[in-house]
């Protein structure tokens, strides 16, 4: 970057591939249009190119080189859990006004499916990309999206390091009112329960819950990580709930792991609100659906997608612009799963 600027190379061309592979232009053309015309020492020698300089064939741009395709790609780690839903419904409602399509691909929280589907939506000329990176995601992925001149914008978590715009949440506000709440209701005994997954969102919202238990005073503070699914959460709360020395008060890194403990917890006739208190987050509709209801953290997943899709237009006008990070609030919702100790 420059001048706080993202600088972009230029986008690798059927010349540049040819020059690398010793070939003319009309040799390579046949190699990326799959032409039996071809040998197979030829081909090879054209393919190692492409994936050395980073080519692909841009399915749009050969029918049509001078329009844009109207079309942008969205990859999500985890579509089961109902917050990316309705992420998805906040960047819908722009792109759609805005008389654009949607590509959707679920990564699966896999860094290799991620790639795969960046390829897949470059071949067919996508304006740009919302990504929420996969777990494990290394930063020279936005490296190479930057060298490419793909617009780009992260969503919830962030390996750009500022390179790229960038939405997400306030962590704190709303950790910070929830340790706050069970403080008053007498908890000093709290757990957080953790996804053991590898991105910022996990690393920012572990920090918000220590920060917040040292500032109210929390003695014991115990956290535990596992798998984000219903049956890792509800087998944990059913150990809990045999332990004679367990918190006395849980919060989850989100609502699948909440909703997981909230039925364990059921199950073992451990009642939240009354034998426990437990609080999720993101704030899903599921939460207000059991009984009692879910007390959770809101994180506002569709004012998010309305920023982030409104970003990558603004990237797509002008690519040089500075590149922008925003950060939504977030806030506690009390409901019956808390009370006294």
């Amino acid at each position: 970057m420059m001048d706080g600027k993202p600088t972009r190379k230029t986008r690798p061309t059927l010349m540049d591939v040819a020059q690398k592979a010793g070939v003319s232009r009309a040799t390579a053309s046949l190699v990326v249009r799959k032409s039996p015309l071809v040998g197979a020492e030829t081909r090879a020698s054209v393919e190692a190119a492409m994936a050395e300089i980073g080519y692909v064939y841009n399915l749009g741009a050969a029918g049509m080189r001078a329009a844009r395709s109207r079309t942008i790609g969205v990859i999500i780690p985890n579509l089961s859990n109902p917050f990316f839903g309705v992420l998805l419904a906040g960047i819908d409602q722009v792109v759609d006004d805005a008389g654009l399509a949607t590509f959707i691909a679920h990564s699966a929280e896999s860094a290799a499916k991620q790639d795969g589907f960046v390829t897949r939506m470059r071949e067919h000329g996508v304006d740009g990309l919302i990504v929420c990176p996969a777990a494990g995601t290394p930063p020279q992925f936005i490296e190479r999206l930057n060298d490419w001149g793909m617009p780009v914008v992260e969503a919830l978590r962030t390996v750009g390091g500022g390179a790229v715009d960038y939405v997400g949440m306030d962590q704190h506000s709303g950790m910070e009112a929830a340790v706050a709440r069970l403080a008053a209701l007498g908890h000093s005994r709290i757990g957080f329960v953790t996804a053991n997954l590898d991105h910022s969102a996990h690393d920012e919202r572990l920090a918000a819950f220590r920060a917040a238990a040292g500032r109210h005073g929390i003695v014991f503070a115990e956290e535990i990580e596992i798998d984000p699914t219903h049956a890792d959460a509800m087998a944990l709360a059913r150990q809990m709930a045999k332990r004679v020395d367990a918190p006395t008060a849980w919060i989850c890194h989100n609502d699948v792991i909440g909703l997981g403990m909230h039925r364990g917890f059921c199950d073992s006739d451990v009642t939240p609100g009354r034998d426990v208190s437990l609080i999720g987050f993101d704030n899903v509709a599921e939460t207000d659906l059991v009984r009692p209801g879910l007390a959770s953290v809101a994180t506002e997943p569709v004012e998010i997608g309305l920023k982030a899709a409104n970003l990558l237009l603004r990237r797509i006008e002008n690519p040089q612009a500075e590149a922008e990070a925003l950060t939504v609030p977030t806030h506690f919702v009390e409901r019956g799963s808390i009370g006294p100790v």
